[in-house]
């Protein structure tokens, strides 16, 4: 479980490809800190810790990982959000993160608010989808890029999220562009809601 509190950004330094898995290799400052079998979310996506080297380290994606977020499209020297799995004994800063991306959005647009940021998402959405809850609510929580963000003007399949210049420098949404591909996590709360009531009409 994670919050969305970026800790900071991976560089990707290598990846290889095997069968239908991908190993990819991170440098980041807290390699040292990290175990073997530890979570950690990757552009919100939770993938495990298989070895260590240095000041690096290295997590598969099997095809299902690659196909439905943004780490299929990953090159060299890309910089991913990255979060450690978070301590129960601290306080939840986010929202609730379950490091299971959803689906795919697309950047369509970045407006200046005088010094903070409006960025605005496109996303599919059918009445399939909207029954498993993968919808965004005004003032309702997104996960973009494994970053904890409250929607604001949302459609059927737009939103927009304000970053402000602290998240803007210390997340990857400073290469975020129009055009640019995100990983989307619903609020999980959302998705038990659109369970129940479809249970509760079955």
């Amino acid at each position: 479980m994670f919050s969305g509190i970026v800790e900071e950004c991976a560089t990707l330094v290598a990846m290889v490809k095997e069968q239908e898995n991908v190993h990819f290799t991170f440098r980041c400052s807290f390699t040292d800190e990290l175990k073997i079998d530890q979570s950690v979310a990757h552009n919100g996506v939770c993938l495990t810790v298989v070895s260590i080297d240095g000041d690096t380290y290295v997590v598969t994606a099997m095809k299902e990982t690659l196909d439905r977020s943004n780490l299929g499209g990953l090159q060299i020297g890309d910089e991913v959000n990255v979060e450690r799995s978070m301590m129960m004994n601290g306080r939840l800063d986010g929202h609730i993160v379950q490091g299971h991306v959803d689906q795919t959005a697309q950047c369509v647009a970045v407006d200046d608010a005088e010094g903070s940021y409006y960025f605005t998402f496109s996303y599919d959405c059918s009445p399939e989808m909207a029954r498993k809850g993968y919808f965004t609510v005004d003032k309702g929580s997104v996960t973009v890029n494994g970053v904890s963000l409250t929607v604001c003007n949302p459609t059927d399949h737009t939103f927009q999220v304000a970053i402000i210049p602290y998240t803007y420098e210390h997340t990857n949404f400073h290469n975020i562009r129009v055009g640019s591909v995100v990983n989307l996590e619903f609020d999980i709360i959302g998705k038990y809601l659109s369970r129940m009531m479809q249970l509760v009409k079955a």
